[in-house]
């Protein structure tokens, strides 16, 4: 499970580099893509909660990182829930 991370840009324009234990977030992002905060969530929750997943296929025990950069994710999305068209960019996957 190659460890991923990908870049992203807030409506604000303020970027936060992201973390996933597992490649599958490609399956769910595209860089330079540009999401509705809604689709960008959703999007972001299930690609590392797959991410999760497989850490727990092969390890016995889920991803504890994953969870908690699904969580810091959250946390800032929540500060832009009532922007009007709020859109998030893929900057990078690496």
């Amino acid at each position: 499970m190659p460890v991923t991370h990908f870049s992203v840009r807030w409506p604000d324009a303020s970027e936060t580099r992201c973390y996933s234990p597992s490649s599958v977030v490609r399956e769910h992002l595209a860089p330079g893509e540009c999401y509705a905060l809604a689709d960008f969530m959703q999007r972001t929750r299930e690609a590392l909660g797959q991410a999760s997943e497989r850490v727990r296929a092969k390890y016995g025990f889920a991803c504890s990182q994953a969870m908690d950069q699904l969580a810091d994710i959250e946390q800032t999305a929540a500060r832009f829930a009532a922007t009007a068209d709020a859109h998030v960019t893929v900057v990078a996957i690496d």
